[in-house]
């Protein structure tokens, strides 16, 4: 499933309040930042790979693969919320499954994403 643009933060307002006013958790790979938005009828994302992280193909290959690690969590992410996810200098040397983990981890600790059900 390919993220609807509907899902994109574009503003670079949304961007400062989430910065401001959310909550945020460091992890060894990224910090994921996030605001509760009441009147928010989905969650919306946004991805921050700044200069210090690498060339610009290393900061594409970033932003793809936290756009795949979303696609594939979303049905799990609460609803309501604006996330930010900002990329460290050492992500550029992190496998996808080590982003994956720290990801999730850092979700988990802000209580932005739903326990995985068991069959």
């Amino acid at each position: 499933m390919r993220l609807p643009r509907k899902f994109s933060m574009t503003q670079r307002a949304e961007f400062a309040r989430s910065r401001e006013h959310g909550k945020s958790r460091p992890g060894r790979y990224l910090v994921l930042s996030v605001l509760h938005q009441p009147d928010l009828d989905h969650f919306k994302t946004g991805f921050i790979t700044t200069k210090k992280v690498g060339k610009a193909h290393q900061r594409n290959l970033l932003r793809r693969r936290f756009r795949a690690i979303i696609q594939n969590h979303g049905e799990r992410i609460e609803p309501h919320y604006y996330i930010v996810t900002i990329a460290r200098w050492r992500a550029k040397d992190a496998s996808y499954q080590e982003l994956e983990r720290d990801w999730l981890k850092q979700a988990a600790k802000l209580g932005i994403i739903k326990p995985e059900e068991r069959d």
